[in-house]
């Protein structure tokens, strides 16, 4: 049997897709394409498909529910009832992702705009450039190593342009809203090494875009004080992002969340505790910033961003008897037995450039290994309020 894999895999055609794939379409075939027929057909498949279904579950859960900023206005007033007039109430500029107790104000309105580009290298620890990214491989139990190994090199890079804003109802209730339109572009190849002997089983390349999943969000304040507030909001976010091209979740979701602020002086905390229920996955999200207003027209902020997504798993790999060849082990990638965790930091700055326009400028940092990252990801943004 042995001898009859070697004999086989001499022969090499490499798979194309055919022309105008989606992204989802292209990873399934470059993880189940089979350019060499290897005897043990079926089985190959088996483990190849489980290893599809993984992983293009796992890129649609990370690049189908990327946060999105928070469309609240840098800027914040109220009327002073002594003074008869509106006056801001907070030093600093706001936060980023983390929503802060305190509304714009009645009748103030808000845009902004953000972009951001992101590479992404690695998915739940495993790299995805280096080609050490094991699909299937196949050992008899009475060798040390794997004699067919199947491995997968992607590049994949999202490019997002978010338009948001908002609008003070009242002085305790606003609403808004976020449209991100991304370009996504995925190049891939899976390589073979049977025997020490390489083959290119498949290599694509596929790009989508158009408009993600779009949020509408309102918030209302219960309890403020001069320096505190606790309010609730709810976030839906629409099925408008095609999921086959890996841009929306495919099924509405709703974010129920809890907010609280204290702002005293030049330094502001602010944290989060939220449900979702839809999409992708339920979860269940908590996060919390510090802002420092280091001058009248500059806010630091750095806040830590944590989802638990229940019905996501991390990828791990296991390994199952061949079903065909006796002795033969074939190892595929499959999810994990513990709700998926995901862990951000975000750094960066806000600067009062004229009047009451806000200029932003964050990284978002890699913590921890699950979920499909980037070592960071830059993002510029601006807002005004009107």
């Amino acid at each position: 049997m042995r001898r009859l894999l070697s004999i086989v895999a001499l022969t090499v055609l490499v798979g194309r897709p055919a022309a105008a794939q989606t992204p989802t379409d292209v990873i399934s075939f470059l993880v189940t394409n089979q350019s060499v027929p290897t005897g043990d057909f079926n089985k190959d498949q088996a483990a190849a498909a489980a290893t599809r279904d993984t992983i293009v579950r796992s890129l649609l859960v990370n690049l189908a529910t990327v946060p999105i900023e928070s469309a609240s206005s840098g800027f914040v007033y109220r009327l002073d009832p002594e003074l008869g007039t509106e006056s801001r109430v907070s030093d600093s500029f706001g936060t980023f992702f983390v929503e802060r107790a305190m509304t714009s104000g009645r009748g103030r309105v808000s845009f902004g705009a953000s972009g951001t580009t992101t590479g992404y290298d690695r998915l739940d620890g495993f790299n995805l450039r280096d080609g050490s990214l094991t699909t299937t491989a196949n050992q008899f139990r009475d060798e040390p190593a794997p004699f067919d190994v199947e491995s997968l090199t992607l590049k994949i890079r999202a490019s997002t342009v978010t338009f948001f804003g908002s609008y003070g109802v009242t002085d305790r209730l606003e609403i808004g809203g976020a449209l991100p339109l991304v370009q996504l572009n995925i190049e891939g190849s899976r390589l073979n090494v049977y025997r020490g002997s390489s083959f290119v089983q498949a290599s694509a390349t596929a790009s989508a875009s158009g408009v993600a999943d779009a949020a509408v969000r309102a918030k209302y304040l219960f309890y403020s004080t001069r320096t505190a507030g606790v309010a609730a909001a709810a976030e839906v976010r629409l099925p408008t992002g095609d999921a086959q091209d890996l841009l929306g979740a495919g099924t509405a979701a709703l974010r129920l969340m809890g907010v609280g602020s204290v702002e005293s002086g030049r330094v502001g905390a602010h944290g989060n505790l939220g449900i979702v229920r839809g999409g992708v996955s339920n979860e269940f999200d908590g996060s919390g910033a510090l802002t420092f207003a280091a001058t009248p027209h500059v806010t630091l902020v750095g806040e830590l961003l944590l989802r638990r997504l229940s019905d996501i798993r991390q990828i791990v790999a296991v390994t199952a008897e061949h079903p065909i060849i006796a002795g033969v082990d074939t190892l595929r990638l499959t999810p994990g037995t513990s709700p998926t965790t995901l862990s951000t930091a975000v750094t960066g700055l806000k600067w009062n450039a004229a009047s009451t326009m806000v200029l932003t400028a964050e990284i978002r940092w890699r913590l921890g290994s699950a979920g499909l990252t980037a070592p960071f990801t830059p993002t510029v943004a601006f807002d005004y309020l009107f």
